[in-house]
C-alpha cells in the first residue's frame, strides 16, 4: 500500500484539530476525574479517548480522494 502525501496531510490536520478539541473538552469542560469516576476505570477512559482520536483520523485517511495528475 503506497501512502499518498495529500491523504496524509489532511489526516494530520484533522488529527491535530480533533486531538486539541478533545483535550479541551476532557480537561476543561468534563474534567478527566469525573469521567474516571463515571466509567469506573482509568484504563477504560484512556483507551476510549485514544480510539476517539485514532478511528476518525483513519476514516479521514481512507475517505480522502487522491487527485491523479
Amino acid at each position: 500500500m503506497k501512502l499518498k502525501k495529500r491523504k496524509i496531510k489532511y489526516s494530520a490536520i484533522f488529527f491535530i484539530c480533533w486531538f486539541a478539541f478533545l483535550i479541551i473538552l476532557v480537561d476543561v469542560v468534563l474534567k478527566f476525574q469525573t469521567l474516571v469516576d463515571y466509567f469506573g476505570s482509568y484504563a477504560l477512559v484512556e483507551v476510549g479517548l485514544v480510539l476517539l482520536v485514532i478511528l476518525p483520523t483513519l476514516a479521514v485517511y481512507v475517505f480522502t480522494k487522491e487527485h491523479n495528475q
